[in-house]
């Protein structure tokens, strides 16, 4: 018996493998149901862009570039792609990967799960991962944090956003689909990214209005972050 001060087993806070599996594949067929229909929500993506560009005047030459939650690969993929940087894509939605290959021909896209990232497999100059973070639960986003951590050359650079909110993997109705999501305080946010062992370098938040009526507007937060040592 343990007393009600005791801090619990973290092995008793891991999830089991079964229902992770089913959750990974419940997420995976919202978005293949919402397909083409997210960039018809979310056409205009200036944030996203805009960091991206930063992002390509900070990279050496011949850089790799993860993009985590790739999509349809718009923007980003096709935006590193078209710039001659050499661009892998992680995407759990089988659906999603069909048409990011046809977007985005010159770039590789691996029907993943973020927290499939392997460090020994590769290390990545930089690292994107645009509101893709927020589709895991709170509990698991510091390991997806130092997944992406120690795939990073030294000194490579993270850029991430996520929605603000206060939240922890709750189903949200997204474009006909139910889709679990999670979300910080920007505050909570850089204080987790600084305890995965990456610095933040540059911060902008941007206000977002989705085309579709049926979602909401949005505080985005934008970090973009350096490996430490």
């Amino acid at each position: 018996m343990h007393s009600e001060n005791t801090a619990p087993d973290p092995l008793d806070l891991a999830p089991d493998p079964e229902a992770w599996a089913e959750r990974s594949a419940q997420q995976a067929a919202a978005f293949d149901t919402i397909g083409e229909r997210y960039d018809e929500a979310f056409p205009r993506k200036e944030g996203q862009e805009e960091r991206v560009r930063r992002l390509l005047d900070l990279l050496p030459p011949g850089a790799h570039v993860l993009d985590l939650g790739s999509g349809t690969g718009l923007p980003t993929a096709r935006q590193f792609a078209s710039a001659g940087v050499r661009v892998t894509g992680y995407e759990i939605s089988g659906r999603m990967i069909e048409i990011a290959r046809r977007n985005v021909p010159q770039a590789t896209f691996v029907q993943a799960d973020i927290l499939d990232l392997k460090p020994v497999e590769s290390s990545y100059d930089a690292i994107v991962a645009f509101f893709s973070l927020l589709c895991l639960p709170k509990s698991r986003i510091p390991e997806a944090l130092s997944r992406i951590r120690a795939s990073l050359v030294p000194e490579g650079l993270l850029c991430l956003a996520m929605v603000e909110a206060d939240m922890d993997d709750a189903p949200i109705p997204f474009l006909g689909s139910d889709v679990r999501v999670s979300g910080y305080p920007r505050e909570e946010l850089r204080r987790v990214v600084r305890e995965a062992g990456l610095l933040v370098e540059d911060e902008r938040v941007v206000s977002y209005e989705p085309e579709d009526s049926g979602a909401h507007p949005e505080t985005q937060v934008f970090l973009t972050c350096r490996r430490g040592a």
